[in-house]
């Protein structure tokens, strides 16, 4: 063995790793970007499930626009206010208050109380039945459809299917939206958490029509909307709708209901 030429090459590799080593700690130094040690202060109490209901690609993203001031404080809907008055103190803004919501779907259609025209055998996919003609197997083509494209998304087990249509469970529900968008029918909405009363129906069909869909819509008599004293209630389109402003939780138009459509959540 040449121990000389072991030496030498032992050397020449020794000579590069050094070179190597400066290059490496030059462009460090030369590409080094400052980062805002609130951002890394507000990403640790993050919950990182990077779910995209703030509206940003992850929980990175969202606390480096916090720190930047581009996003709330009070942004991650995972977190909530507890999150939410943390992350202020270190951003050094008040708190404010939000409202915790949950989602909601506004079908009451079971397979016991909606009709169908038609049996569908395609992808078990909402998005994807809803682009065949006639849209869906059930009568009442602005319901849930059934095939759980809402449950897929869900990144908290927070939607199941029961009896056919979509239900949330709004303790396991963070509010990140991703059902919302999901939907096809435009289904599922935020509404607040500690709202009681909510109209489980999205048709805008008249009343005839919804009766010889489905047992369980709204039919558009307004018996709600005459029965509310305080202006909570309102008939659009043939749809009532409940402003959870001012809603005071009397109960009159869920029970004026002749659907029961109008009904009671208690989370």
């Amino acid at each position: 063995m040449n121990i000389m030429g072991v030496v030498s090459a032992a050397f020449v590799i020794g000579i590069i790793g050094l070179l190597v080593g400066f290059l490496l700690v030059g462009a460090a130094a030369r590409f080094h970007v400052e980062t805002d040690e609130r951002e890394e202060q507000v990403r640790s109490l993050l919950p990182g499930n990077n779910c995209g209901g703030c509206g940003y690609a992850g929980c990175d993203a969202l606390a480096a626009a916090i720190a930047s001031g581009e996003a709330d404080t009070s942004a991650c809907p995972v977190g909530g206010n507890r999150v939410g008055k943390a992350i202020a103190k270190i951003m050094g803004v008040d708190a404010g208050s939000s409202v915790r919501k949950t989602a909601f779907v506004k079908c009451a259609g079971t397979c016991d109380k909606t009709r169908k025209k038609s049996n569908y055998y395609g992808v078990k996919d909402c998005r994807m039945a809803v682009v065949v003609p006639g849209r869906t197997s059930k009568k009442c083509t602005y319901g849930c459809l059934g095939y759980g494209t809402c449950v897929k998304v869900c990144p908290f087990d927070a939607i199941h299917l029961v009896d056919g249509i979509a239900k949330v469970d709004p303790k396991a529900c963070k509010a990140c939206g991703k059902c919302v968008e999901a939907c096809p029918n435009s289904l599922i909405e935020l509404v607040p958490y500690r709202s009681m009363y909510r109209v489980q129906c999205n048709s805008n069909d008249n009343g005839k029509a919804v009766r010889a869909a489905c047992d369980a819509g709204c039919i558009g008599c307004r018996a709600c909307e005459r029965a509310c004293e305080y202006g909570a209630v309102t008939v659009e389109n043939n749809l009532a709708r409940i402003d959870s402003e001012k809603c005071v939780g009397c109960g009159a138009c869920a029970e004026k209901c002749p659907t029961k459509v109008i009904r009671v959540e208690r989370n």
